[in-house]
């Protein structure tokens, strides 16, 4: 009988009890380490962590947010933080393959279920959000957090920026969503980043944009590597511009899912072709270990508009990637 030993509490478990593991989401006892409960059946927390508000011990919560508000073209969003849940039940078995780290067996990590808002009050969910978040910055966890539409990025980065001060943004998208808008309190998914340049949250000389494919005149001084480019140069090339620009810079990724293209990733509100293959961001996101990420977020899967489910698969995988690069930065430090 096969057996697996976690990495960091030295905990044997036998593939066999995998027979006898069901709502692991509720049952696990242990912060740490895989999960062999079928992936068909259960609780879907993301990635069968513990379900828990308690914030003790962890080093780093994914949240959802369910939130789609802000789209400029098709809803449902909303819908996304659920539909990765379920899709990451597919990665449980294993540690993430292409990594020599395994953050589900070496980091505390828990699911911190989703944020709390008046959905029919639009106007109060940027501050609930920015609170959620700075709630789990305040225990000195990082997070990873589900989306919902990309607005969701601006109060986080909120959230961030009181804590780091000015980040590296590294983004991933076909849209700059720096378009401009000086209302600060207008909720927009296309011109957050507009805002983070101009209130300060985010340094533009040391922040990255991979994968653009759509039109704005003025990129405010991020540097910009476009969805032609990005093929052209390929993707050792990439990670080599993107580490220098970046440095050892605090960093917080964000990837919206229509940075892939709409034949990888057709559930998305907005998709552009031309876009990043999932390979393509697969060995990116992989090369870019050693940066100094220290929060992250997967946005714009709409489930409804792709019935296959493979967005969410797509949106399942970013976010085992975003949370390998976070743990990768974690054991530079030490």
């Amino acid at each position: 009988m096969t057996e697996m030993t976690d990495a960091k509490s030295g905990n044997t478990m036998s593939l066999g009890n995998a027979k006898h593991m069901i709502d692991d989401a509720f049952t696990r006892t242990e912060l740490r380490g895989l999960s062999y409960e079928s992936a068909f059946a259960g609780a879907t927390s993301f990635m069968r962590r513990k379900y828990t508000k308690d914030l003790a011990g962890v080093d780093l919560a994914v949240t959802g947010v369910a939130f789609d508000q802000a789209v400029t073209n098709r809803p449902g969003t909303r819908l996304g933080p659920r539909a990765v849940r379920e899709a990451s039940t597919l990665q449980t078995f294993d540690p993430p393959y292409g990594w020599s780290v395994d953050p589900f067996s070496t980091h505390a990590i828990i699911d911190y279920g989703d944020v709390a808002f008046d959905y029919a009050h639009t106007p109060s969910f940027p501050a609930a959000l920015k609170a959620h978040i700075k709630g789990i910055l305040d225990a000195n966890v990082a997070s990873l957090t589900i989306g919902g539409d990309h607005y969701i990025t601006f109060p986080i980065l909120q959230a961030y920026a009181e804590k780091y001060g000015p980040l590296s943004l590294l983004q991933f998208d076909a849209h700059s969503d720096t378009w401009p808008d000086d209302d600060m309190d207008r909720i927009d998914h296309g011109t957050m980043f507009y805002k983070a340049v101009k209130m300060g949250l985010i340094d533009p000389k040391r922040s990255v944009q991979v994968g653009i494919r759509t039109t704005n005149e003025d990129p405010l001084g991020v540097h910009i590597i476009d969805a032609p480019e990005m093929h052209e140069m390929g993707t050792r090339a990439a990670v080599e511009k993107i580490k220098g620009i970046l440095g050892d810079h605090k960093t917080y990724v964000t990837f919206d899912i229509d940075c892939l293209d709409p034949a990888f990733a057709p559930g998305t509100g907005t998709p552009v072709w031309g876009g990043l293959s999932s390979a393509q961001a697969a060995a990116l996101l992989r090369g870019l270990s050693g940066i100094n990420m220290v929060g992250g977020d997967v946005v714009e899967v709409s489930p409804p508009f792709d019935p296959t489910g493979a967005t969410a698969i797509a949106g399942a995988h970013v976010a085992v990637e975003l949370i390998c690069l976070w743990a990768a930065a974690q054991l530079n430090k030490a």
